[in-house]
């Protein structure tokens, strides 16, 4: 069975760095893309990065770009998610999913095939 396994999360004051880590297993297949979405409370969740295997392409939600970076070691099925200049606003409960294929625009939560357990990050001011 596919599982995906996230981990990394804290507490952190504004300006803070924190890295959050994707631990993919159970599955061979190559084409692959991984998201990291966020819901914090009373707001729907969103997608704030997405990477592709295959075609080494990524995604980054307007509201992180240029403060976080995805990555991934194929060799480790791990996707990490170095999130820099934290702000109060990225509070929330942060999910990896996989979806078999390149990562999608704006995906929905029936587009991902598989989804890990959140990791909560606290961004105090």
């Amino acid at each position: 069975d596919v599982q995906l396994q996230a981990s990394g999360g804290g507490l952190v004051q504004a300006g803070g760095s924190l890295r959050l880590s994707c631990a993919a297993s159970g599955f061979t297949f190559d084409d692959y893309s991984i998201g990291w979405f966020r819901q914090a409370p009373g707001k729907e969740r969103e997608e704030v990065s997405c990477i592709s295997s295959n075609y080494d392409s990524t995604y980054y939600a307007d509201s992180v770009k240029g403060r976080f970076t995805i990555s991934s070691d194929n060799a480790k099925n791990t996707v990490y998610l170095q999130m820099n200049s934290l702000k109060p606003e990225d509070t929330a409960v942060y999910y990896c999913a996989l979806d078999w294929g390149p990562c999608v625009e704006n995906p929905t939560d029936n587009d991902m095939d598989y989804w890990g357990k959140g990791t909560q990050v606290t961004v105090s001011s």
